[in-house]
């Protein structure tokens, strides 16, 4: 069977580079890297004084190889590629690896950056420009989703106008934005702007709240707080989204919830089905379809199990250019591979569901 292949959760790294979009006078704002004091492999972005965004780790090749070997996947790609420095060469890696088009979201925005809104618009205008420059080199292949400086509205409705005339397919957007939920009537006129642009609502893992990125810091062991601090929002945004108003407020608008895998898909629609239920509300048989929800999958999901409560809103996502365990940089080969699903459902989810969500 024959069909395009796209990977609906593949990333840009940011680097000193992309700050140099700016105009003239937000120069200032510009985020600058901080090195850690003993660790050689660790580095921060300084932003407005302060240490904050998401910088990952700095590894060599060996290391690379060594983390890949540990976590039992592939984590490597050739250099210049995951900051976008050589786009051809990621078209020609992209061609090793059988993928049609890379949806591009960022790798900073992970966390809150700033609460300052003038500072927040300067940033996401140079991150935007940025990939809107990838996107022009790609030729078509590499497409994006914008980061809107949701502390201002108004600026926020531009960017993502003039990102839609750039490549953009999707609008970047965290579980909590400051202190509010993605169903805060806040954002509504982004959802206004993106239903009239065709453009979907890209929710990935992280949270731009403080105080939930605080509280979530872990105090002993530093390798257990990031399930709570960065996928279970998504997850409980997923959730909040499906019991609002919000999708039928907005009936063409799309929504992708992006590398917080797939097995809660279950539950969510449990959840909702009793809720709606107890509260007298009608439940369609696949509420996720029916609210224009997708969710990536990964290759250690249980999808037999998942697709009985998600049959038509999965996609796949190598979370390609970063190194953590959600990545698996030949994932869609292995998928590919996969005997515990038919070629018809390969195809829906590589090609059919991830073309419906980001409209290609």
């Amino acid at each position: 069977m024959t069909y395009g292949v796209i990977d609906s959760d593949a990333h840009l790294v940011e680097t000193e580079r992309t700050w140099e979009y700016m105009d003239p006078a937000d120069e200032r704002f510009k985020p600058v890297l901080a090195a850690h004091p003993t660790d050689p492999q660790t580095q921060w972005w300084m932003v407005n004084g302060r240490a904050c965004g998401f910088r990952f780790a700095t590894l060599n090749e060996q290391e690379v190889a060594a983390r890949s070997q540990l976590q039992g996947r592939d984590l490597a790609t050739p250099p210049g590629t995951r900051d976008g420095a050589n786009v051809d060469l990621r078209i020609a890696y992209m061609d090793q690896l059988e993928v049609d088009v890379q949806v591009l979201l960022h790798t900073i925005f992970t966390e809150q950056v700033t609460d300052a809104p003038e500072v927040e618009v300067a940033i996401c205008k140079s991150w935007n420009r940025w990939a809107a420059d990838i996107w022009r080199q790609g030729a078509g292949r590499l497409r994006w989703c914008c980061v809107p400086p949701l502390t201002n509205i108004d600026a926020a409705i531009e960017q993502i106008r003039w990102s839609s005339q750039h490549g953009a397919v999707g609008v970047s957007m965290r579980a909590i934005e400051g202190r509010r939920m993605i169903t805060d009537p806040y954002f509504y006129p982004v959802y206004d702007e993106a239903s009239r642009l065709d453009l979907a609502i890209a929710v990935h893992i992280g949270t731009a709240n403080p105080e939930w990125v605080e509280v979530t810091r872990p105090v002993y062991d530093t390798a257990i707080g990031l399930f709570n601090r960065f996928k279970l929002p998504t997850i409980g945004a997923c959730q909040v989204l499906v019991m609002s108003e919000v999708p039928k407020r907005f009936p063409r608008l799309r929504w992708g919830f992006i590398e917080a895998s797939s097995a809660w898909a279950p539950l969510i629609v449990q959840d909702a089905r009793r809720r709606k239920q107890s509260r007298g509300e009608s439940v369609p048989d696949d509420i996720l379809r029916e609210y224009n929800i997708w969710i990536t999958c990964q290759n250690d999901d249980d999808l037999p199990y998942v697709l009985k409560s998600a049959p038509n809103s999965l996609v796949y996502g190598t979370d390609f250019g970063h190194y953590d365990h959600s990545t698996e940089v030949h994932g869609i080969q292995v998928f590919r591979g996969r005997t515990d699903i038919d070629e018809a459902t390969k195809r829906k989810i590589l090609w059919d569901n991830a073309r419906e969500l980001w409209a290609l």
